[in-house]
């Protein structure tokens, strides 16, 4: 889901990440942007720390600390894992952001007792969020964490059983349909892919640090933070050229950066920041350190022909550089687009009867928190119907064994 950050630059502070599996530094080589059409989320979340070691792995990349699974109690046709837990489900829900964790609430209403498979990351990219105010139903604004806390809380209340562990393969080859995490086989009659996709960054420690203040991946979700201050945006494609010139309706002046002196984004797109007299476009430069203390103060940046370093002062940092869709996992089973996105069939559909798709594994245009959702909710009741649908052509099929006639 992802769904996309929201950040404040004053916001709360966040547990330092963990960027051994991050996206190279501009410096050195910028990933291709999917979004720009190159082939390229007690208390479950108390004491949260954010773990990004999966964001451009294998897998699903969801969010939060790693943490123990939840028992629950075992409900309809489950059958119970040696933890305690339920492995069996007639629907399994792969992720945990906004779209996964909807996905669960409107199917556990349902009486189809999912099994959510969150990655030990749990929540979705609000986890890295700090101030969300474009969430509907919260007029002050909340908090990323404790808007997932709160959506974990709504699922498991209907019987949602949710187990923190990243899905290491997939079998949609026959039904039950099977799938393996952390050396548990898990199976269900229905799936729903909502894994998301994660934010690609520059691998700066000092980005990791501030982001949540000041640092920010979504111009869309965070530009209000930034009214009458100088930003900057990273990046050579559509994505950056479109956050930089919305940027300007909120900042003073808006800098584009990018390490090379050719564009990947369209004429239209690099002619229209060009004419834009907010917007600096400064090329053959890659940003070497955020400077700040506790928010983005300033970048000391390097010109990459000259090797020269210098420091520009800017009260923020949008990085523009792709996202990943956390895809690995399904690249045998599913339809993957150019981008590595799932291919939807019919609002939620994939290629395989029984198999549905919700939020940002396959919405690389919106990436909201709001429209993950809107996909969850879609997901299960596509899930539901399709699920009465096939148990009724069984029963249909028993009925006619048991009478000698032939089925329609």
């Amino acid at each position: 889901m992802t769904d996309t950050t929201r950040t404040n630059p004053g916001g709360a502070a966040m547990t330092p990440l963990d960027d051994a599996q991050a996206a190279p530094s501009e410096a050195a080589t910028e990933p291709a942007d999917p979004g720009d059409g190159d082939p390229g989320d007690g208390d479950p979340f108390g004491g949260f720390a954010i773990d990004f070691s999966n964001d451009a792995g294998d897998g699903i990349a969801l969010g939060s600390a790693p943490a123990t699974a939840l028992p629950a109690t075992p409900g309809p046709g489950g059958a119970a894992a040696g933890g305690g837990g339920r492995t069996e489900a007639r629907v399994l829900i792969i992720g945990s952001g906004p779209a996964g964790l909807t996905a669960a609430i409107y199917a556990a209403r349902a009486d189809l007792a999912p099994i959510v498979l969150g990655g030990s990351t749990p929540g979705g990219q609000l986890m890295i969020t700090s101030d969300v105010e474009n969430y509907p139903g919260f007029p002050e604004g909340i908090q990323g964490p404790e808007l997932m806390a709160k959506f974990r809380e709504q699922a498991e209340r209907f019987g949602s059983h949710i187990v923190d562990v990243d899905v290491d393969r997939v079998d949609f080859s026959s039904r039950p349909f099977r799938v393996w995490a952390r050396g548990t086989e898990y199976r269900g009659d229905a799936v729903i892919v909502a894994s998301g996709a994660s934010a690609l960054w520059l691998g700066l420690d000092s980005e990791t640090r501030l982001r949540g203040r000041g640092v920010s991946a979504c111009a869309t979700c965070d530009g209000f933070f930034f009214r009458g201050e100088e930003v900057a945006v990273v990046g050579g494609g559509d994505t950056a050229f479109e956050e930089a010139t919305f940027l300007t309706r909120f900042a003073t002046k808006v800098h584009l950066l990018h390490r090379r002196d050719s564009f990947r984004a369209s004429k239209i797109m690099v002619d229209r920041a060009r004419a834009n007299d907010k917007i600096e476009i400064r090329t053959n430069v890659a940003v070497e350190e955020v400077l700040g203390a506790g928010k983005v103060e300033g970048l000391r940046l390097k010109d990459v022909a000259t090797g020269e370093e210098f420091e520009m002062p800017v009260g923020g940092l949008f990085i523009a550089i792709g996202y990943k869709p956390n895809t690995d996992v399904f690249k045998e089973s599913l339809d993957l687009d150019k981008m590595g996105y799932l291919v939807v069939e019919d609002e939620t559909r994939s290629k395989i009867d029984g198999v549905f798709i919700a939020g940002d594994v396959h919405d690389h245009r919106y990436r909201q928190a709001v429209t993950a959702a809107g996909d969850g909710c879609k997901a299960a009741i596509d899930a539901e119907r399709w699920l009465e649908a096939m148990d009724a052509q069984a029963h249909a099929a028993q009925d006619a064994a048991a009478t000698g006639s032939p089925t329609a």
